[in-house]
């Protein structure tokens, strides 16, 4: 390899890595787009949660209403088990609310 061909290897090799070690700076002064991405991220993880979580106590009240009315006598057995899934379910909502905070504070 010549003088001239070396010279030319370098120089693109500078001339290619400069616009990535700029990238690099403008991101690190500007914050990057890691915090708005994990804002984002969190409000559609705690949407998700709660749209899922309404879904899932209201098809489980409707089921246990609709138990009690073809079977009066159920009314007490399907109680506790109806209280307890509605507990559990909306715990699930609520680590999700948590999960999200953590992320996006994060």
């Amino acid at each position: 390899m010549n003088k001239f061909s070396r010279l030319a290897l370098v120089a693109a090799s500078v001339l290619a890595s400069a616009p990535a070690f700029a990238e690099e700076a403008a991101a690190a002064a500007q914050g990057g787009w890691g915090g708005e991405i994990r804002a984002i991220a969190a409000a559609l993880a705690i949407g998700l949660a709660v749209l899922g979580g309404a879904s899932g106590q209201g098809r489980a009240a409707a089921a246990a209403n609709e138990g009690i009315g073809r079977n009066p006598q159920s009314a007490e057995k399907l109680f506790t088990p109806l209280i307890l899934g509605l507990a559990l379910i909306e715990f699930q909502t609520i680590m999700a609310f948590i999960i999200a905070i953590l992320l996006a504070t994060k």
